[in-house]
């Protein structure tokens, strides 16, 4: 028989835990909506190798995302609860998913990412809860640093002509994604 309650649940508030099923929510729509733009590029008739291989690092690392708030979720004494996840809006026209707007999606999806985490963040400290404030401060520097890159990314992109310009791009991301 499976017990409702914890042994190991300590200072841990029921909103937080509600708050972290939320996120691992948020992190899995992203996760999916990453797969869904990565084979996008891998298309036979569109070949963007480099956007197939960072759409495809994107997607992990929000897998990863989840994957350490399901584990910090049962190593605080939560209980994880999944959520359904809805299909992308924005690929009804697959033609409509140039590399700019994939940037600016996923842009988009980080600073979304970011307000959530930042939430859950203002909760913790109030509830002064030091190891949910410390785990969610490092999840927010790391969202940062992606919303640096795809807005760099962004301003490339708005810079360039289609065409030379997202080929080049292409390249760079495909060299930058063998190094890591």
């Amino acid at each position: 028989m499976i017990s409702e309650s914890s042994r190991i649940r300590c200072n841990y508030d029921k909103e937080c835990e509600d708050l972290i099923n939320m996120q691992i929510r948020e992190e899995l729509k992203a996760h999916y909506n990453y797969m869904n733009m990565a084979f996008h590029f891998h298309r036979d008739d569109v070949a963007l190798m480099g956007f197939y291989k960072f759409f495809m690092k994107m997607s992990e690392e929000e897998l990863s995302h989840a994957k350490g708030l399901m584990k910090f979720q049962n190593d605080r004494g939560g209980r994880i609860i999944l959520y359904d996840i809805t299909a992308p809006r924005h690929f009804s026209l697959p033609s409509s998913l140039t590399p700019l707007a994939s940037m600016e999606i996923g842009l988009e999806m980080e600073k979304h990412v970011y307000y959530c985490l930042q939430g859950i963040h203002a909760k913790a400290c109030c509830l002064a809860d030091p190891v949910l404030t410390a785990m969610v401060e490092n999840m927010l520097e790391e969202q940062v640093s992606s919303m640096k890159k795809f807005g760099d990314f962004v301003t490339c992109l708005k810079r360039v002509d289609s065409g030379l310009g997202e080929y080049t791009l292409d390249e760079h991301l495909k060299k930058q994604c063998i190094k890591d």
